[in-house]
């Protein structure tokens, strides 16, 4: 079968989820992903947990599979010469170490650059290479309370909060992803690779999208809504009889056909909510009434209804119910795989779907140094 990215071969000095994450998507695409881990114990987050099967980290799998694994020690001679020797033939690097420390190690970009024009380096720090805070350690948490993510998430009576996953470290890690690609299909032209200077700050920020542009426009600080949306309403969660479920209106028609809906057609004739921008501005008298209304049957009964009157929604699953919904298994969302420690394990698959060059689950995520003989024998 053929493979995207088949040919393509990346040398992964990352560790933690930003890098590996980005690494595992180029790897589900067909690349060969080489991962250098330490002799002292590989990955940090082979260690973090639980949960752990047979010893194996729920973490580490997350971002892991397709790869292999070889130790090499950075802070020997002999370790930066292997890694010099695998340099020759790889077209990418990837590193999210401290910025200055590949400088340290002798792996800066133009070093690598002249044993291999042809390269693409990807460097990932929290701050990025260059400005005040280069130097400055980074870590999600750390980077969701500095770029502005929870002073806009939770409610004013939660105080600030941070997203549920480390979604600085996945917005990074898919933000290489697509600069790795950008940079080798640029490489196509020109015959020569060039660096990419990613942080997770920069990342983040860039995330902040609409609530950014809002601040960029009116300068007003927005203040943390909880579910609401800052531009929309209704566009939020609701309580039902027996749960919560969100209601996206997103235009007047929608909100004129959920009143109807709901038994209220009267309201969107309101001069208050007759409009996007009046809700808005109204939402603190519109919600109650359309919280009352919600409350009345259970959260089934509005799906149904919603479905039939084409108005979006959407229950709030847990996770067994994610991983039981029948949309995410049809789509082969979840699968399975045989680790030679943990035994059959079950992973989140590939949301990327295509249809010459389909993404495949060719490796489990390796054990350390698992392929060293592989890879040290050529």
């Amino acid at each position: 079968m053929p493979h995207a990215l088949s040919g393509i071969k990346i040398l992964d000095l990352s560790r933690v989820l930003a890098g590996p994450y980005c690494t595992m998507i180029l790897g589900d695409l067909g690349a060969e992903v080489i991962k250098v881990e330490s002799p002292n114990g590989g990955d940090d987050t082979r260690r973090w947990g639980p949960p752990f099967q047979n010893e194996v980290s729920a973490y580490y799998l997350c971002a892991n599979r397709n790869k292999k694994s070889i130790t090499i020690d950075l802070k020997s001679k002999e370790g930066i010469e292997r890694v010099k020797q695998l340099i020759i033939e790889a077209d990418v690097i990837i590193n999210n170490f401290k910025s200055g420390t590949m400088e340290k190690f002798g792996l800066d970009y133009e070093a690598i650059a002249s044993i291999n024009k042809r390269i693409v380096y990807c460097s990932i720090t929290g701050f990025g290479e260059t400005g005040s805070y280069k130097d400055m350690p980074g870590y999600d948490f750390i980077i969701q309370a500095m770029s502005g993510f929870m002073s806009i998430t939770g409610t004013e009576a939660s105080g600030p909060q941070k997203v549920g996953v480390a979604i600085v470290d996945v917005l990074t890690g898919l933000y290489a992803t697509i600069g790795i690609q950008a940079a080798l299909l640029e490489r196509e032209t020109s015959g020569r690779g060039q660096k990419l200077d990613l942080s997770l700050y920069d990342s983040a920020v860039s995330a902040l999208i609409n609530i950014g542009s809002n601040y960029l426009m009116n300068g007003k600080i927005p203040g943390r809504l909880g579910n609401e949306h800052a531009n929309i309403v209704p566009y939020q969660t609701f309580i039902t009889s027996d749960g919560e479920m969100v209601i996206a209106v997103g235009n007047d028609h929608q909100f004129k056909t959920l009143c109807t809906m709901i038994g209220h057609p009267t309201l969107a004739e309101n001069p208050k909510f007759m409009t996007n921008p009046a809700r808005v501005e109204h939402r603190n008298e519109l919600v109650p009434i359309l919280q009352r209304a919600f409350l009345q049957k259970e959260t089934s009964y509005w799906k149904r209804l919603c479905d039939e009157h084409t108005i979006p929604c959407g229950p709030i699953q847990d996770l067994d119910q994610v991983f039981h919904d029948v949309q995410l298994n049809e789509r082969e969302m979840f699968i399975q795989s045989e680790h030679p420690t943990a035994g059959t394990i079950r992973m989140i698959g590939s949301p990327l779907k295509l249809s010459r060059t389909p993404v495949t689950y060719r490796h489990h995520p390796p054990i350390v140094g698992e392929h060293n003989d592989e890879v040290f024998k050529n």
